[in-house]
């Protein structure tokens, strides 16, 4: 992929992103405007670029699957689509601790800021990416 195209992707990857801002915060949902989760979003933004198949679902699963499992089912998906890499781009998804493992996704939009459904807030968000420091596990790119 040339640097222009590759460009081009992570653009269209964060201005879809941010079409979900504000979304509310739902359980396995996936309704722009109406209702989504961590996971969820993740896969309608990769799949209004091309990345993820159209027909790719990862329901159901259990609103707190990550605190009673020992596998890694988040990482065991991303793994379908994308690649560990050492730094976040925009356009790349970061990774954060939640329960036993990583178990929580959002989508780099800058070096500071990311979109992400995040159940304690209610809805998906803009934020910091400082702010769940603390939880951070890895980046990923699907580019």
């Amino acid at each position: 992929m040339s640097p222009e195209a590759e460009q081009q992707l992570r653009d269209a990857i964060v201005v879809e992103a941010y079409s979900w801002l504000r979304t509310p915060y739902v359980h396995a949902a996936c309704v722009k405007g109406a209702g989504v989760d961590c996971a969820m979003i993740l896969c309608a933004v990769y799949k209004s670029v091309g990345i993820v198949p159209a027909d790719y679902d990862p329901r159901p699963y259990d609103p707190e699957w990550y605190l009673h499992q020992d596998e890694p089912r988040y990482i065991a998906g991303m793994e379908k689509f994308s690649r560990r890499v050492e730094a976040g781009l925009p356009g790349d998804i970061a990774m954060f601790n939640f329960g036993r493992h990583a178990a929580h996704g959002a989508i780099i939009v800058s070096d500071d800021l990311m979109i992400h459904a995040y159940r304690p807030h209610g809805n998906v968000e803009l934020h910091e990416r400082r702010a769940l420091a603390d939880r951070f596990d890895s980046y990923w790119s699907c580019i």
